[in-house]
């Protein structure tokens, strides 16, 4: 039973068309028109709705937007609605609505289930539901690195399991030789580094300098500087505390304040504020003893040493060559001290760690080699299974003497390169194999490189011949092909419709054609047709049935609809193709 994936899609204010409903159905569908441009459109609607390039140049002028809508129907249990589930869409009845708004400014919206989504979301839906395929592909399949690709998205876990064991190594690889070269390039910058650090260590170890050591000095230079001034400041406030005893006759601040306590407190039995004032007079009194006492001691401790004051000072000048080099502060230098000792140690361990990076990268390259070679093997296994089935799918396609073959091959190198079967060669981030494509399009032709030796039509066929087989090995729900049949014509041009017809019983198949012999197997044939007002073209998109499809037909294989000789031809297609299918 096919599973079709998109069941319609809406188009409005996008390039020519304008309010377009494009509905497919399972099975084959063939979209033909005139010209190519409307076709295109069709074809660029549905990119956008997979999370293509969005591009404010395709919005009709005068619209301010352009939305493209599709209604897909999934397996809630394939990857792409349990993706889109986790986004937050929702299913309605296993049928997923997505969504893409483009305006004229540039931006674009993307909503799925209901949801807005990010417009990469598309693309990660799309990789599981459709494939999409046009001439740029054939292009793209004429480069090594796609056949590569190719080869190893058909040979599977086979070759994915031993790839992603080379690619971590190759990683690592590059993470040692990275790291090798800039320890073994900056040796002498790491050596005047390692230099510098150990003078300046050493300098901090032989001063020897204490946590706040600088500040506390600071404060005693202060103090010793100033000494004469300190005492002499101390002695005058402790006599005008205490007396001065050469003076009997001065007066003092604890005689003035003890003569104010006892002429409260010879009456404050009298009154209980009176005598709370008395409390705090006597309390003052004690107060100023107490200071008194303390400025005696502070003068009489207080030593104006200029040797100490000169053993400070040189000190002083010790640690302020520490805090100009290494800090604002002795603390901070203490800490450049310690960081630098750490950083040394890291320098002196350098030819330790040298040897020890050397001894992994000889071990990784020892070990990219087997790993290579086993994608090597891997790869010659695969490239004959698969060379086998496209060569089997192009004698359905009117090429049955064709041969299709893989030529897996490495190149020797005298450079950094690693031994793969007892030979030095290069290799890269998928491994040492050159994958190159090979067509003999006839017996006794020599093999070639499908870019040299196949036609356009070739190209095209040998082009749907590999996805047939991809989608029997990995298959998605819906294929997308853009004019792959270009430059096909004739009996070659039925056997692609047939092979096109083929491929729809077990996939939604959706074609964009010019050709009459491919649209006449289509299970149903769209057309896109243009309207001009003077001013403004649209674009619109009919089912052809019956009469409608005969007289397309017509039109495609002579360019005149009601020719009785076109008409017959379209009509002995069409009951061929019914009978081919």
């Amino acid at each position: 039973m096919v599973l079709h994936v998109l069941e319609e899609m809406r188009i409005r204010a996008l390039g020519v068309i304008d309010d377009a409903v494009v509905e497919l159905s399972p099975g084959f569908t063939a979209v033909t028109g005139e010209t190519g441009a409307g076709k295109t459109m069709v074809v660029t609607s549905l990119g956008l709705l997979l999370g293509g390039r969005a591009d404010a140049a395709l919005v009709r002028i005068g619209a301010k937007a352009a939305v493209v809508e599709g209604r897909l129907t999934v397996d809630a249990r394939s990857a792409a609605a349990v993706r889109a589930e986790e986004a937050g869409a929702e299913l309605d009845d296993g049928v997923l609505l997505i969504s893409r708004t483009l305006s004229a400014e540039g931006r674009s919206r993307a909503h799925v289930g209901g949801r807005s989504v990010p417009v990469g979301l598309l693309g990660e839906l799309a990789d599981d539901l459709v494939a999409v395929h046009g001439q740029t592909d054939q292009q793209g399949l004429l480069r090594p690195a796609r056949q590569r690709q190719a080869l190893d998205r058909y040979a599977g876990a086979a070759v994915a399991g031993p790839l992603e064991k080379y690619a971590g190594a190759y990683r690592r690889l590059r993470a040692v030789s990275a790291e090798l070269e800039e320890l073994t390039t900056r040796a002498r910058e790491r050596a005047q580094e390692a230099d510098l650090l150990r003078f300046g260590i050493e300098e901090v170890a032989a001063a020897e300098p204490r946590p706040g050591e600088d500040e506390e000095l600071a404060a005693e230079a202060e103090r010793l500087g100033h000494a004469e001034a300190l005492a002499s400041a101390a002695a005058v406030a402790h006599a005008a505390l205490a007396g001065n005893p050469e003076d009997p006759e001065g007066v003092d601040a604890a005689t003035l304040v003890a003569g104010a306590h006892r002429a409260v407190e010879a009456v404050r039995s009298h009154d209980q504020a009176l005598a709370g004032l008395a409390d705090r007079i006597g309390e003052v009194g004690i107060l100023l003893s107490d200071v008194a006492g303390d400025l005696a001691g502070y003068a009489d401790n207080l030593d104006a040493d200029p040797i100490r004051l000169a053993a400070v000072e040189e000190r002083r000048a010790t640690l302020s060559q520490l805090t100009r080099k290494y800090g604002e502060t002795i603390a901070d230098v203490l800490a450049w001290a310690e960081q630098g000792a750490a950083r040394l140690a890291e320098l002196d361990g350098d030819d330790d760690r040298i040897g020890e990076l050397t001894a992994e990268h000889d071990a990784l390259r020892a070990e990219l080699g087997e790993l290579a070679q086993a994608l090597t093997d891997a790869r010659t296994e695969a490239a004959g299974r698969f060379a086998e089935a496209v060569t089997a799918e192009l004698a359905s396609l009117a090429m049955p003497h064709a041969r299709v073959t893989f030529a897996i091959r490495q190149t020797e190198t005298e450079g950094d390169g690693i031994e793969v079967g007892g030979r030095p060669v290069a290799f890269g981030p998928h491994g040492a194999d050159e994958v190159e494509l090979l067509l003999a399009p006839h017996p006794g032709a020599p093999p070639r490189p499908i870019a040299k030796g196949a036609s356009g039509g070739e190209l095209s066929r040998v082009m749907l011949a590999v996805e047939v087989v991809f989608a029997g090995s990995d298959p998605v729900p819906t294929y997308l092909f853009d004019e792959v049949d270009a430059g096909v014509g004739g009996k070659a041009a039925v056997e692609v419709g047939r092979r096109l017809a083929r491929l729809a019983r077990s996939a939604q198949v959706v074609v964009v054609t010019h050709l009459p012999q491919v649209a006449a197997f289509a299970d149903r044939h769209l057309v896109v047709e243009k309207t001009n007002d003077g001013s403004v073209t649209r674009s619109g998109v009919k089912v052809m049935e019956g009469e409608d499809r005969v007289r397309e037909l017509s039109r495609m294989l002579a360019g005149q609809e009601d020719s009785e000789l076109a008409r017959a031809h379209a009509e002995e297609l069409l009951e061929a193709a019914r009978a081919g299918r």
